[in-house]
């Protein structure tokens, strides 16, 4: 399980928003996403880098999982293991009842 952000989102929405209005100012987007990184306070290049990639992703400019699609997969993998240990109970007890369960042998 991934740990929280301690970045609140009204920073990764604010500094994906320059990169995109600075890039022009700068030979490459690394180095307008450097330059954002300092300006923000953004420890670390490659946390922005990750956060523009996936706004792209999102936003239909770059192919990938969107944040809804990977929220929605972690959802229905979530449901998915619930309804097999369900399974598993109902089938133990679907034994018991029979009285097949190991202790009749």
């Amino acid at each position: 399980m991934a740990r929280p952000s301690t970045y609140p989102p009204e920073l990764r929405k604010r500094a994906v928003r320059m990169v995109a209005e600075v890039r022009g100012d700068y030979p490459t987007e690394s180095t307008a996403m450097h330059a954002v990184c300092e300006k923000l306070g953004i420890g670390s290049y490659e946390t922005l880098r990750k956060w523009v990639r996936q706004d792209q992703v999102d936003g239909g400019q770059r192919p990938g999982t969107t944040t809804e699609e990977s929220a929605e997969i972690k959802r229905l993998r979530r449901e998915n293991a619930e309804l097999r240990r369900a399974n598993e109970i109902l089938k133990a007890a679907s034994l018991d009842s029979t009285g097949q369960s190991n202790s009749a042998g």
